[in-house]
């Protein structure tokens, strides 16, 4: 937030001149001078609208910008964050294999999937119902796949470590271009339709031009006024950007306006129960996606055999908890 401009003090204000009291016209050069009651209703008259003046000018002083106390020109403080846990709708099979960076609804009962580690990295088109690959498209090895958005027809990617990334048409991989990217590093993405919001890792929210590729706009992510690190993953749904934070089982609910983070989602019991039956193999909560149409929320991890519907159920939370504290690492870190 950059500091305000410092105002100059308003000139000094003139007194009036007093004027010299204009002649009167008389029939008679002998007129007798007013009664001294009206002299004094005069004089009362005068002073009163003096006052009134006097008032009036004070009040505009006062209530100028440049006068208003420091508390009145703040910014109201955000409100405070809800949080939410969930209620679980369906399960779905999903790759343990597929090390998710990038998730999305493709329409039809389909998922876009980007898949993550070196010699592994790909980009998949994937049937919800069953897991199943449909298609596949299998990066060069020294390729590292992240976050992943469609705009139209076309499918957006980035990668980990670099500023390279690759636009897909969306109905035959092998149709690509490639570009690059003034974010510091390459980890989530989504969209709203009209322009690319990204993701580096750190706390910043990045906006793209979908056509240059550059960078419009960058906020801070920040929740009770500390920046929350490690954003990840990325999804727009109705007005807001969520991001999963790398390393926990939560979903941070930010404005894209200001960075503010306006809701918690915690996750946590959908990898308790996975690791509880054995699946000791899996890696982090990463990826969310949204069904528009049907308003459907489904989220996955990195490695995870299951892929969850999910419908979002208020909590009380600590308003007063930290970061840390209402997100911890996951405990295999």
């Amino acid at each position: 937030m950059t500091a305000g401009s410092r105002r100059r003090p308003p000139p000094p204000r003139r007194r009036a001149s007093p004027m010299a009291p204009s002649p009167l016209s008389v029939s008679s050069t002998n007129a007798s001078p007013p009664p001294r009651r009206l002299r004094r209703t005069a004089v009362a008259a005068a002073g009163a609208a003096l006052a009134t003046l006097l008032l009036l000018a004070a009040a505009a002083a006062v209530w100028r910008p440049g006068y208003l106390p420091a508390a009145l020109l703040r910014r109201p403080p955000p409100a405070a964050a809800r949080f939410y846990s969930f209620d679980l709708v369906r399960e779905y099979p999903h790759d343990p294999k597929a090390f998710t960076q990038g998730l999305l609804y493709g329409g039809n009962d389909t998922l876009f999937e980007s898949t993550g580690l070196y010699h592994q990295s790909s980009v998949r088109k994937v049937d919800l119902q069953t897991g199943k690959v449909l298609e596949q498209h299998r990066m060069d090895g020294w390729m590292f796949g992240e976050g992943l958005t469609l705009l139209g027809d076309r499918l957006f990617q980035v990668t980990w470590r670099k500023n390279d990334g690759f636009i897909y048409d969306r109905h035959n991989f092998s149709i690509r271009e490639s570009f690059t990217h003034k974010m510091r590093d390459g980890w989530g993405l989504a969209t709203d339709g009209k322009i690319l919001f990204g993701s580096d890792g750190t706390s910043s929210l990045y906006q793209l031009d979908p056509e240059s590729l550059e960078v419009t706009k960058t906020v801070t992510v920040k929740y009770q006024d500390n920046a929350v690190s490690f954003i990840n993953e990325l999804e727009y749904i109705n007005g807001e950007v969520w991001a999963n934070v790398w390393q926990t089982d939560c979903i941070a609910r930010v404005s894209h306006e200001d960075g503010q983070v306006a809701s918690w989602i915690f996750l946590h019991e959908l990898r308790q129960q996975l690791w509880d039956s054995g699946n000791t193999a899996i890696d982090v909560l990463n990826g969310i996606a949204w069904d528009e149409e049907k308003n459907r929320l489904f989220v996955t991890g990195k490695l995870w055999p299951k892929l969850y519907e999910i419908k979002l159920r208020p909590v009380d939370g600590p308003p007063n908890g930290s970061v840390e504290r209402l997100c911890p690492r996951a405990s295999f870190y």
